[in-house]
């Protein structure tokens, strides 16, 4: 099965980004970010902004890039070229100040194994004069997290939650996740969940959220961002997203009739003429009758078409 992601003729191209004009300076600008392995392209010039307060679910198939995306975004790897500025800053000459208005919590544990808890806080609340003590109190005893057991000997899920208290305690202005409910069990995860509602985005965080559990993602995100093959190919409001999307399968020349003033995203080739093309109409445009062979989408139809 061959899956592209190109333009049918006589049909609008998808665009990477919205080009909203908005007053605020973005919290995140990244232009031209490329990162290669040898002769291996993980990051594709890939030009991003997020404004303040935005919250964009990072979604990608695994090898995608998006690990190395997060990386280089807060300067903790080098790209060949081009540029990451958080909040107007180089992130690659940050000052304190710029750092301490930032939480990440990366996909595997960084913590220092040989501290407990409490002294690992301890140590983490000198760097940050908005640390909040209550929220850490609050979250330790909600969480039932140790606070004199070495982290060495906490289980995985126990880690990552020390993981987030970390990311959460000193009230960030950009909070960056990577898989950081993977180790949680279910319940862990609406714990968590529940707290980044609560404690996060209703102060207007920007958060970027990576996450393979797309039901996770749904709770919480209001953009989501599609990554494939070291570049995005698609950010928007999740709900805009099911609104104006369908989905339709046939011969390329009924597919653009039945298209007409949409824009394709993807097109899939299924063998014997058939083709199977995401179409996405402009907000507020009327779409063709279902009659015409169109399917509504999910998240789920969404990832596989975009990701691929």
């Amino acid at each position: 099965m061959n899956t592209q992601t190109l333009n049918a003729p006589g049909l609008q191209m998808a665009t990477p980004l919205s080009s909203q004009s908005v007053a605020l300076s973005p919290a995140l600008d990244l232009r031209g970010l490329s990162l290669r392995y040898g002769t291996q392209t993980v990051l594709d010039g890939i030009d991003w902004q997020l404004m303040p307060g935005q919250v964009v679910g990072l979604l990608g198939r695994n090898g995608a890039g998006k690990t190395s995306l997060l990386e280089c975004l807060l300067g903790l790897r080098d790209p060949q070229q081009g540029e990451a500025r958080l909040f107007g800053c180089d992130v690659r000459a940050l000052d304190d100040a710029t750092r301490a208005r930032i939480g990440y919590v990366p996909q595997q544990s960084d913590l220092f194994e040989q501290f407990t808890p409490a002294q690992l806080l301890a140590y983490f609340r000198s760097f940050y004069p908005r640390w909040d003590e209550a929220l850490v109190d609050g979250l330790m005893s909600r969480w039932e997290l140790p606070r004199d057991k070495p982290i060495a000997k906490l289980s995985g899920g126990q880690q990552q939650r020390l993981s987030i208290v970390r990311a959460l305690a000193h009230g960030p202005d950009l909070l960056v996740l990577d898989e950081p409910v993977a180790a949680l069990d279910p319940l862990g995860r609406r714990d968590f969940l529940r707290e980044l509602v609560e404690q996060v985005l209703d102060r207007g965080t920007t958060v970027v959220f990576s996450t393979h559990i797309l039901s996770d993602l749904e709770r919480v995100a209001f953009n989501v961002a599609f990554m494939a093959r070291g570049r995005l190919a698609l950010q928007a409001p999740l709900d805009g997203l099911m609104d104006q999307c369908r989905i339709a399968q046939g011969t390329p020349q009924a597919l653009q009739a039945a298209a007409c003033g949409a824009t394709v995203l993807s097109r899939r080739t299924l063998g014997e003429g058939q083709e199977r093309w995401l179409l996405q109409w402009p907000e507020g445009q009327v779409l063709p009758d279902a009659a015409a062979g169109l399917q509504g989408v999910q998240l789920e139809d969404l990832f596989e078409e975009l990701t691929a």
